[in-house]
């Protein structure tokens, strides 16, 4: 027993040491992030089918005179676009950072894994049902679908006797992915919806307004400082179930709360913007190479990178084909594509 004791003992400083920080690297990350997503916003506000001057801007947020034209568009349209737009890239990238620090799988999204398709089947019925509900109520059936979707994947990647592997959880998160789809587009068909469901399907941050704000904020708000709160515990698991669990972690549990806040990002931006793929894959590899494997600083830094992303990607999306809106899905697929490639070629699992 002792003996025991003194190679648990032994082991710990090791097990820890293989967790990579680096944290003069995270607070510049988040210093200039947070730096790039004021600009953005700026410039997000000031851009679009008429573009508005930046000392307009400032006179709409300060010194507001509800009698000009482009005042009440900059508070009532552009303000709550932007915003939103770096609301929802936060939680796709902290959605996607927990995912695949949960589960050791550096291919996990809440894309990838089922659920953006999930929350898509829950608005679809929701449109069809019951088409004169509140967003509260569509945003309530996305986080549902969500949901179900989260069971369907891990349950399906759980039946092996070997356990819940990386590879099996990517090709139950595509099966269940599919289907969900199918679910969502047979609805749409059935219930001559194609038109409303094909528009936010194709993903975009025009349709924002402060409603939506309102409803989705206090929920992902939250979920984003649960998900700071539990970075730790996701760290001591991207180095595998049983060190965590030798590391005193109650696996379990973590697991459980990483996947109900996982559900409530994935629901809250899939509701607002449509399933926009990719931004959870891409945004933690990235964060993860610059600031290193503790979690700690890869979730704020991915929240923070996520929003910069989506923020952006909404300007070019209104600059590629001006002065049409190209949808913000398609561009990050662009870049999405090849790097789910990149990486699907490079990593056949390990620590994340």
């Amino acid at each position: 027993m002792v003996t025991s004791q003194k190679t648990s003992q032994a082991r710990k400083p090791a097990d820890e040491s293989m967790i990579r920080s680096k944290p003069a690297a995270a607070i510049l990350i988040l210093i200039g992030g947070l730096a790039a997503i004021t600009f953005g916003l700026a410039l997000s506000v000031s851009v679009g089918a008429v573009d508005i001057k930046l000392g307009t801007v400032w006179d709409a947020v300060f010194h507001f005179h509800a009698d000009s034209q482009q005042h009440q568009v900059i508070r009532s349209l552009r303000i709550p676009r932007a915003l939103t737009g770096a609301l929802v890239g936060a939680c796709f990238a902290v959605a996607g950072a927990i995912m695949q620090g949960m589960t050791r799988n550096p291919l996990a999204d809440s894309g990838l894994l089922g659920l953006n398709a999930g929350a898509s089947a829950g608005l679809a019925l929701a449109f069809a049902l019951a088409p004169t509900l509140s967003f509260s109520y569509i945003m309530l059936y996305c986080f549902l679908g969500a949901a179900v979707a989260a069971l369907l994947v891990f349950g399906i990647g759980s039946l092996s006797r070997s356990g819940m592997t990386p590879l099996r959880l990517t090709l139950a998160g595509a099966a269940v992915s599919a289907l969900l789809l199918a679910v969502s587009q047979g609805v749409a068909i059935l219930f001559h919806l194609s038109q409303d469901i094909a528009f936010w399907m194709a993903g975009g941050v025009g349709g924002a307004s402060w409603k939506q704000l309102h409803y989705i904020f206090p929920w992902t708000a939250v979920a984003l400082v649960a998900a700071m709160m539990i970075s730790r515990s996701i760290t001591l698991l991207s180095l595998g179930k049983d060190v965590a669990a030798g590391l005193g972690q109650r696996t379990r549990l973590v697991q459980t709360a990483g996947i109900l806040i996982v559900i409530i990002l994935a629901g809250g931006a899939v509701s607002t913007v449509g399933p926009i793929a990719f931004v959870g894959l891409i945004i933690p590899h990235i964060t993860r190479y610059l600031v290193g494997s503790d979690y700690r600083w890869i979730i704020p830094c991915s929240g923070v990178l996520g929003g910069v992303l989506i923020v952006f990607a909404d300007i070019a999306a209104r600059m590629v084909n001006a002065p049409y809106e190209t949808p913000i899905g398609a561009l990050i697929a662009c870049i999405g594509v090849p790097f789910f490639i990149y990486l699907a070629g490079k990593r056949k699992g390990g620590a994340l």
